[in-house]
């Protein structure tokens, strides 16, 4: 990271993954051409997240040549003018990871995962939960999503001072 003073703990990036409405995954097919899909992901654990889809299609292509992917949100996004400059810039929090991507064939861990997604998603839901899994399991992939290394999490954020809140101080 070039901005080290902008690095926040692995924890905190893990919590912009949980906020964020959606996280991007990004992958390269075996020509090496990247594809990044903004997908509905949840996070059950420091290392383990979960997206559905599709059982067919380029995603699946892609993730199945190589299933490496990267992981990236983004959190509180505000521009504006810097509050002791006046510069043009941009408030966030954002966090990066790299995982390995699995297909899950197991039925009763592919319908615990999507009841976590349910649950992140539409919490109110849930009374359908059951039937909807009944109708769709068997035409619904599920994937997980292993880190591999610990995430990043990095943020610009001014305080009431007008000054940027440097290496990890939080308020």
């Amino acid at each position: 990271m070039r901005k080290s003073s902008r690095q926040m703990s692995a924890e905190w990036a893990l919590e912009v993954f949980d906020k964020a409405p959606y996280i991007t995954v990004s992958m390269a097919g075996e020509d090496g051409i990247p594809y990044g899909l903004p997908l509905s992901v949840v996070r059950t654990d420091e290392r383990t997240f979960w997206f559905h889809c599709a059982t067919e299609g380029r995603k699946m292509d892609i993730l199945r040549a190589n299933p490496r992917v990267f992981l990236s949100a983004v959190t509180r996004c505000k521009p504006l003018r810097g509050p002791k400059d006046s510069s043009f810039t941009l408030e966030f929090q954002s966090a990066t990871a790299v995982g390995m991507a699995e297909f899950v064939e197991d039925e009763v861990t592919k319908k615990e995962a999507l009841r976590a997604i349910c649950r992140r998603f539409l919490p109110k839901q849930m009374e359908g939960f059951e039937e909807a899994t009944s109708k769709s399991l068997h035409r619904t992939a599920v994937v997980r999503i292993t880190l591999i290394e610990p995430p990043i999490g990095k943020r610009k954020q001014y305080d009431a001072n007008g000054d940027e809140m440097k290496y990890g101080r939080m308020e």
